[in-house]
């Protein structure tokens, strides 16, 4: 074939070349051969697929689409056949009828297949794809429906449940169920020769072929096709008209006659035996002729079948044995009974059907009714056998263990019992033989065993006595009227007197017994109750009954009994008689007295509790005068003397229950040792039973007042609750004040208890809260189960009891008080209907919710407790809303529980906790009613107006707000305001974790109204004006919590708090935002401050000037109208500036100017000037001749406005608005530097850089008032002039700076800078010395911000020439100037202090001057002698290295816990953070002075760091700094290169103040970057020094983020290095990390290849040989030691080892001799040449090879000669 792994071609429906072979000989010889090694038979099978005939036929009749679908089902694959089937399903429903109909040729064959296939899902699959296709083609199926019929009644028996019901669902779609026995009767021959062939002809090999399906598949599916047949058998024969049933017999014969269709009974797997079974019952029931035929076949096989016991089997087994018991009349003798049938149904009986008791004992009366009387003879044998043997099947273990087996023979006993009584109720000596042995010896036992087994007693066996007790009542003429007697009531009568003499002696034997058994006595009791109330027993087990009815036929008509019928039914005269009734024999009657007598016996004599009960028991369903009669009687007797009872009707009492009643029940009820007292209640309401409602009344009134225990009040109580009767009779008992006072006097006495007792003595009041819970809670058509007076008192004793718990809670544990008490209200809440009705109920309810809506840690209650209380309040609520719909009144719950909970807003401080939990108890309360009342209901709405506080409320709270909010707004200049500054004071206080009023109120108010989601549109306007107030003053909070969110704790917490209830943002949906906007502008204009910055974040949040523009220019109409300003028009004006059209703020700036230039006429000149910076900031145009007329303006105030300025002043003493006037002027004068300088001429020029000056001055002087947040901001604002006029001089283009004065940038250059710096340099150790503590809230921060911001500006020359105040350290040794040393004196401790701004300004000011100390050390270290043999060591600068000491130990006590390896998360802005930062600012200085060094100082300043071990711990610190994955935050998904915090350069920018938490991360990675570019040789060490753990860590985090970055920067390094040498020339290679020096003198030619490693720095260096020329090999070696150990151990780059390398190589060729202990010319550290000469060899060494020599070998000799070293 080839090709066999090839791709097939979607869609190719060409034949395969076996195919068009079959095809070419099917034309030539007319058929298609067999395959080879089959007979030509096998294209007969129904299996068998023949090859296709004529392709192009069929191509022509099929769509291709349904060609590819049949050629799939042929596949052996499961899944595709499976899939092929569904697919073909579809496409039936889906196509047209006649594309549908061209498959139908070809469909039967493979039909006939895979409706039998292995797979269960193909054939449930096939079916339903035949349904499809049958609802499609409808009638033309019908030319097919022989070839298809015989498999769909196989496919209709399938063994797979859902798959027959398929085929079913099939054959109704294609016939209608008149139309079905036609269609079979059609089909009729092809279907019986599918069968017949399946049962008697095919093999599991036959059916399935052995070569491609296994074994076990092949057994399976013979099985179930046998199964089938058989099953299609019978629904053939269920189907099939009568007269085609006649026709049959003929064929069925063939199917029946074979010995193999017999040996199917006996056959292995149990579905085929059932089956077979199945069809033995079918042929018995419609084709009586031929199994008269077989008779002597069938009969041996279904009776001598019933010891088949499998569950599949019984079944249809005992089916079959009645069907051949009715239509076979010979049966029995094909078959010996005697030995072969019931030896096996008395084994099967004894053993309890072996499980199958509900399938096997429903067949056995049917069974006794068809049994002739020669089988049974002897009859007392037979009847004795028999029910000997199904008695005993009750003791057996299934039966024992199920109650429905249990069940089954118990009812088929009784009925059998029955049915032999009747059977044999003839007056002959012999049936009464076997009547008195029925009852006596099977019945009676039968009773005896059950009143000891709790199983029987609950099953039918009592129900079903009392059914045949009452027809035998029935027959013995005792149920009805008709007085007749005849012969059969004699011997019915004496059969009941026998059955009660019997039962009587049984049930006395057990009551009169000390000891007897409480099961049994309770036994017996449950026997009398039902037969006292077959009705209620009957419908206790109605559900349960089996709805099967069974009839016994009269004893005359045995013989001549109807055979047709189905063998389960039976005559009808039992479905009469068990029909419900009463016993109306006196022997009942009798029975039930004589024990009462003997219980009444032994209580009195023995004090027996068991008999007791058992006469509670009694008295329960036999309370008769005649009984009670029969008790009074017997206790008379008994007592000898007579005591007296108590008087309490007049005597004698007549009625005996009464008399029963108050001289036995009431004194067994009084005594005090008695616990269970629950059967003496219901013995005293069976005794009530028999009492008028008067004496009903006077009894429980005596028996209340007798001072019994609360335990029977309370079960009295429930006893009557229970019963309606009861209820009605009691009723005026209940109502009572004998009752009521009782109660109350309870619930007074409880509380009190509560209140003052330990825990534990509450537990034993239980009862008592129950009784209380119980009288408050039952309601009886709507009425209070006792008075409602009482029921009130009850109420408000409850109510003060719980409010007092707020009092009471410190001096002792009320929880189980407390506890006690919502239990009782909880029941009263939830099932009292209208019961807020009542005022103590609506103060309790209030008093509850109180408590739920206050701090645990002042209620100190727990959370069980409280979870109690809350639900107590859920179902008060619910009460309350149902009852008061329509509104909230006044005094209500509602109302009351609103102003609590504004009154605590109002005048409680709440901290967080407390705020919390009322805020939860108010949603529940609104979650509650909004749950409840009806849609558009007015009650939230009301509800909520009561919780708004009113505007003057609002305005003192927003008043009672801490002012420190100001600061934050005012310094970064988005608030102008000119109120006076309050003291020092004020500004000192700190935080509290009290929450303001206001904020409470905010937040409670709004989470409650988005949680009632109160919507406005459809409410009252004040509804809506309540809304918008709260909205406003939720945004008035919100932004006061963020502008006091770095100094407050408080409101930090505030805000997420807010946020975890979604208010975060505000209070969304409610109000619409224009009413919000307009209500926030009209606030902002008449108060200003706060709420303009609110109305700014409003309209910044929700885009207001791209999505509603026309809404802001409403708010304001005209520009004008913000003139004359105010205050807080101004802050409004400040804000809707950059919003408003340019023509408005033209407009603006018009005005502005005219008050600017007619300052004398204007006394808000201030105002003027913001409003026209307002208008510069957002690049409104000006004219330049208006620049200069303001400009000229305030240079006129200069002369005669001067204290405007504020030169030379005390800022303590200014006002604020005199502050905000110069801050203004230093604002505009910034904006003219930026924007117009070309404005300034000279003259201006000189009067901006003087009032600078002079402004800078003044700040200088007034440091201890920078407490004040105004001074402050007159500071900053002078600062950022700074910053601005030395950007404009340093950065401006050249043409700008050409149209300055001519002499201006050198004035700036020479005289401002050193003025400014002079005055500014000094500033931060001021205000640092004014504010030592950073943490104050006084402290200037924002000034060092922008003083830091201004002094990174500084030149370094002014840094090295500084003016100031000189500063040294004792013992420093130092070689820097004056002027450095104390600059660093001064300013390195500052690294240190906590303040950021301040750490970076002065990082980046060290940063300046570092490269420029090294220069001071000049050659190193001068004081060491040539001869002194140690190493030179240098320090770097020791104010530096002092910072470095201090911050190590306290980096390493923060980051002590931490590994190598694990990321330290700092605080940002914290202690450890202001500390770290400080040391790794340090260490990056240290870095830049070491990379600023020459080479031979590096070598000594690396040395001292050695020595310190400094940088081992920087490395340790950094490892544990750095993050993990050191990615750069904020990238998007899409960048191409993932950007690192080491490809990334880092800027410590002063005035940073957001997304710091990534700033030390990125800082450390920084460090370490530089520190191994910078120190490699340093960080080699370390590394190779560490333990295994940290060195894989390092290296592995080095690997991925470091060396790729720092291989990279070395090869570039190299490629744009501007270094040249003489004689050698340097290339790189980045690709491979390569560097190529070529060093080439005269004839010598070298070639160096360096390696840089995966790993660089860590890894050392490889230096590789490449071409040399004229150098010896030794000489050659040597010279690659030395570059190799330069670049391994120098610390610098690779440029700086070539080039050491190389001048080692240039003094060898001058003639200088090598150090014959390092081989090299020049040191590899220190980088000296050797000095130091033997005196007997005369050879030269490095100092510091032979300090190294002489410490190792412990020697002083000369290294070469051996000599001692002089």
């Amino acid at each position: 074939m080839g090709g066999k792994n090839k791709q097939r071609t979607k869609g190719n429906v060409r034949p395969s070349s076996s195919g068009r072979a079959a095809e070419l000989l099917a034309r030539e010889s007319g058929v298609v051969p067999g395959f080879v090694g089959f007979g030509s038979s096998v294209a007969t099978e129904r299996g068998y697929v023949p090859a296709v005939h004529g392709a192009e036929e069929i191509d022509s009749l099929v769509d291709a689409d349904f060609r590819l679908v049949l050629r799939k089902l042929s596949k052996r694959d499961a899944v595709t056949r499976l899939k092929a089937v569904q697919e073909f399903g579809s496409m039936c429903e889906e196509r047209d009828a006649e594309v549908v109909k061209g498959v139908l040729p070809y469909w039967p064959r493979i039909y006939c297949k895979i409706s039998v296939d292995h797979d269960r899902r193909v054939r449930e699959a096939t079916q339903q794809a035949l349904e499809q296709l049958v609802l499609k083609v409808r009638r033309s199926l019908a030319p097919f429906l022989r070839s298809l019929m015989g498999h769909w009644i196989l496919a209709q028996c399938d063994t797979y449940t859902p798959a027959a019901s398929a085929a079913c669902r099939a054959f109704n779609a294609a016939f209608p169920p008149a139309k079905q026995p036609e269609a079979l009767s059609f089909c009729l021959d092809e279907i019986l020769n599918v069968l017949q062939d399946v049962l008697l002809k095919e093999t599991a090999d036959t059916l399935s072929d052995p070569q491609s399906v296994s074994e076990e598949e092949r057994e399976a599916k013979f099985l179930r096709m046998i199964t089938s047949s058989f099953l299609g058998v019978k629904r053939l024969l269920t189907l099939l008209p009568q007269a085609d049933r006649d026709a049959l017999d003929q064929r069925l014969t063939h199917l029946v006659s074979p010995a193999k269709f017999w040996k199917y009974g006996k056959h292995k797997t149990p579905q085929v035996r059932g089956a077979f079974f199945e069809v033995l019952s079918a042929l018995c029931q419609f084709t009586p002729g031929l199994v008269q035929a077989e008779a002597s076949r069938l009969c041996p096989a279904v009776l001598l079948s019933i010891e088949d016991t499998d569950p599949v089997v019984l079944p249809p087994v005992w089916e079959a044995v009645l069907h051949v018991l009715s239509s076979i009349t010979d049966c029995w003798t094909h078959v010996n009974p005697k030995k072969g049938f019931f030896p096996k149904l008395w084994v099967l009986l004894r053993e309890g059907g072996r499980g199958l008791a509900t399938a096997l004992h429903p067949n056995l009366m049917p069974l006794l009714s068809k049994l002739p009387r020669q089988l049974t003879e002897p009859n007392m044998d037979f009847y004795s056998s028999f029910f000997s043997s199904l008695m005993q099947g009750l003791s057996g273990e299934r039966a024992v263990a199920s109650p429905s087996e249990s069940a089954a023979i118990v009812t088929s006993a009784v009925e059998c019992l029955r049915f032999c009584v009747l059977h044999n109720a003839g007056q002959d000596e012999e049936e009464e033989r076997i009547r008195v042995m029925l009852i006596s010896q099977q019945l009676l036992p039968l009773l005896d065993a059950a009143l000891g087994n709790s199983a029987l007693q609950n099953g039918p066996l009592f129900l079903l006595v009392t059914e045949m007790l009452v027809s035998w009542e029935k027959r013995a003429g005792l149920q009805g009227d008709d007085d007749r007697e005849d012969e059969g009531d004699v011997v019915f009568r004496r059969l009941l007197a026998d059955f009660w003499e019997g039962l009587s002696r049984l049930i006395v034997r057990y009551a009169d017994d000390e000891e007897a058994d409480p099961k049994a006595l309770e036994g017996v009791a449950t026997l009398l109750q039902v037969m006292r109330h077959p009705e209620r027993a009957n419908r206790k087990r109605g559900q349960n009954k089996k709805s099967v009815k069974i009839c016994f036929s009269d004893p005359d008509d045995n013989e001549s009994a109807d055979l047709e019928k189905p063998p389960a039914q039976a005559p009808e005269e039992l479905g009469d008689e068990r029909t419900t009734g009463f016993l109306r024999t006196q022997h009942f009657e009798d029975t039930v007295c004589q024990l009462a007598q003997l219980c009444l016996v032994h209580v009195n004599e023995k004090r027996s509790e068991r008999h007791l009960v058992f006469l509670s028991l009694l008295l329960r369903s036999f309370h008769t005068a005649r009984v009670f009669t029969t008790l009074v009687e017997s206790d008379e007797k008994m007592m000898k003397d007579g005591e007296q009872r108590e008087e309490v009707a007049p005597s004698p009492l007549k009625n005996p229950a009464m008399t029963f009643l108050l001289d036995r029940v009431v004194s067994w009820l009084a005594e005090e040792e008695r616990a269970d007292t629950e059967h003496l209640v219901e013995m005293m309401f069976s005794s009530l039973h028999c009492c008028s409602q008067q004496e009903t009344t006077r009894i429980l009134n005596h028996v209340t007042t007798m001072d019994l225990k609360w335990r029977i009040i309370l079960q009295i109580i429930q006893r009557v609750s229970a019963d309606t009767a009861a209820l009605q009779s009691c009723r005026d008992w209940l109502k009572g004040s004998v009752l009521g006072e009782r109660l109350l006097g309870l619930a007074e006495e409880l509380c009190k208890a509560g209140c003052s007792s330990a825990p534990s003595a509450s537990s034993k009041n239980t009862h008592s809260w129950t009784l209380i819970s119980l009288v408050l809670s039952q309601h009886h058509n709507n009425e209070p189960l006792i008075g409602a007076v009482y029921l009130e008192k009850i109420l408000e004793k409850l109510h003060s009891t719980l409010s007092e718990t707020k009092t009471l809670s410190e001096a002792g544990d009320l929880e189980p008080l407390v506890s006690f008490i919502c239990d009782v209200a909880s029941t009263f809440f939830s099932s009292v209907r209208d019961c807020l009705l009542l005022e103590s109920a609506e103060e309790l309810l209030l008093t509850v919710f109180q408590l739920t809506a206050q701090d645990q840690t002042h209620t100190r209650m727990s959370d069980s407790l409280l979870a109690k209380l809350r639900g107590v309040c859920v179902a008060g609520v619910e009460a309350s809303v149902q009852h008061s719909d329509h509104d909230v009144t006044r005094g209500g719950f509602l109302h009351s529980a609103a102003l609590w909970v504004k009154n605590q807003l109002l005048t409680v401080a709440l901290d967080i906790k407390s705020l919390q939990v009322l805020v939860l108890a108010a949603r529940g309360l609104v979650e509650t009613v909004a749950s409840v009342c009806r849609p558009g209901s007015a009650l939230l709405p009301r509800f909520f107006s009561l919780l708004t506080p009113g505007q003057t409320e609002w305005t003192r709270m927003r008043q009672a707000l801490p002012p420190q909010w100001v600061k934050r707004p005012l310094l970064s200049r988005r608030l102008r305001t000119d109120v006076d500054s309050p003291s020092m004071d004020v500004w000192k206080l700190r935080g509290s974790s009290r929450l303001p009023a206001h904020l409470c109120a905010c937040a409670l108010l709004g989470s409650v109204a988005q949680t009632a989601a109160v919507a406005p549109a459809d409410q009252q306007e004040a509804n809506l004006s309540n809304l918008k107030h709260t909205a406003a003053e939720l945004l008035y909070a919100l932004q006061w919590c963020r502008e006091s969110d770095c100094s407050s704790a408080t409101a930090a917490a505030y805000r997420r708090l807010l946020s975890d209830w979604s208010l975060a943002e505000g209070l969304d949906g409610p109000v619409p935002l224009k009413e919000l906007t307009e209500t926030l502008y009209s606030r902002s204009l008449e108060h200003g401050g706060l709420w303009s910055l609110t109305l700014n974040s409003f309209i910044q949040v929700n885009d207001l000037p791209a999505s509603h523009s026309s809404t802001l220019r409403r708010l304001y109409r005209t520009a004008d109208s913000f003139f004359p300003l105010t205050q807080s028009g101004l802050s409004t004006l400040q804000v809707l500036c950059p919003t408003m059209s340019s023509d408005d703020r033209e407009t603006l700036v018009a005005l502005a100017t005219a008050g600017i230039i007619n300052w004398q006429e204007d006394d808000n000149v201030c105002g003027c000037v913001s409003v026209l910076l307002c208008c510069l900031e957002t690049n409104t145009p000006v004219e330049e001749e208006i620049l200069q007329a303001v400009m000229a303006s305030m240079m006129e105030w200069r002369s005669s406005k001067e204290d405007w300025f504020l030169f030379n002043s005390d800022l303590s003493k200014a006002s604020a608005a005199r502050l905000n006037l110069a801050v203004e002027m230093m604002r505009f004068l910034s904006l003219l530097v930026t924007q117009s300088p070309s404005v300034l001429q000279g003259g201006q020029w000189d009067f901006l850089l003087c009032s600078m000056l002079a402004w800078l001055e003044t700040a200088t002087e007034n440091v201890s008032s920078l407490w004040n947040p105004w001074v402050q901001l007159f500071v900053c604002e002078n600062a950022a002039l700074i910053v601005k006029l030395s950007d404009f001089f340093t950065s401006s283009p050249a043409d700008v700076l050409e149209t300055l004065p001519s002499e201006l940038q050198a004035e700036w250059r020479d005289f401002f800078v050193e003025g400014i710096y002079n005055l500014l340099l000094p500033l931060p150790i001021k205000i640092t010395d004014a504010f030592p503590e950073p943490d104050d809230p006084l402290f200037p921060l924002a000034v060092l911000r922008s003083v830091g911001v201004a002094l990174t500006y500084a030149p370094v020359q002014q840094l090295n020439q500084n003016s100031l105040p000189p500063r040294f350290v004792a013992d420093q040794k130092t070689n820097l100037p004056e002027a450095q040393q104390t600059l660093l004196n001064t300013l390195c401790p500052l690294l240190l202090f906590k303040a950021r701004p301040l750490q970076t300004a002065v990082f980046h000011l060290l940063d300046k001057v570092m490269p420029q100390l090294p220069e001071s050390d000049g050659d190193g270290d001068a004081s060491r002698s040539e001869d002194d043999s140690d190493e030179p060591c240098l320090s770097p600068p020791a104010s530096l290295m002092a910072v470095l000491s201090a911050c190590e130990e306290l980096c390493q006590s923060i980051l002590a816990g931490l590994q190598v390896g694990d990321f330290a998360v700092v605080q940002p802005l914290s202690v450890e953070y202001s500390c770290i930062l400080g040391y790794l600012l340090a260490w990056k200085l240290l870095l830049t002075f070491f990379k600023s060094s020459p080479s031979h100082l590096r070598v000594q300043y690396s040395l001292h760091l050695k020595r310190s071990c400094s940088l081992n711990k920087l490395l340790l610190h950094l490892f544990k700094l750095m993050p993990e994955n050191p990615t750069l935050p904020g990238q998007g998904a899409d960048a191409k290169e993932t950007r690192t915090f080491f490809t990334e350069s880092l800027t410590l920018a002063v005035d940073k103040s957001e997304s710091v938490e990534w700033e030390l991360p990125h800082l450390a990675c920084s460090v370490y970057y530089s520190t191994v570019q910078d120190l490699p040789a340093m960080v080699r060490l370390w590394w190779n020094s560490q333990e295994k753990r940290v060195c894989a860590a390092v290296e592995k985090f080095t690997i991925k983020y470091v060396s790729p970055v720092l291989s990279a920067q070395e090869i570039s390094s190299v490629h744009s290095s501007t270094q040249t040498f003489d004689s050698m020339t340097v290339k790189a290679r980045s690709a491979a990390r390569e560097v190529i020096a070529t060093y080439s003198v005269d004839d010598i030619f070298i070639e160096l290849v360096i390696q840089l490693p995966q790993n660089y720095p860590l890894g050392s260096i490889t230096v590789e040989s490449g071409r040399r020329v004229g150098v010896a090999v030794q000489q050659w070696r040597n010279w690659m030691l030395q570059l190799s150990t330069y670049l391994t151990h120098q610390n610098g780059s690779i440029m700086e080892g070539l080039a050491l390398w190389k001048n080692n190589v240039d003094k060898r060729f001058e003639g200088v001799e090598d150090c014959m202990i390092c081989f090299s010319v020049i040191h590899g550290s220190n980088y000296s040449l050797p000095k130091k000469a033997c005196r007997t060899c005369k050879k030269k060494f490095h100092s510091a090879c032979l300090y190294k020599w002489f410490t190792s070998s412990n020697k002083s000799t000369c290294p070469l000669c051996r000599e001692t070293f002089f």
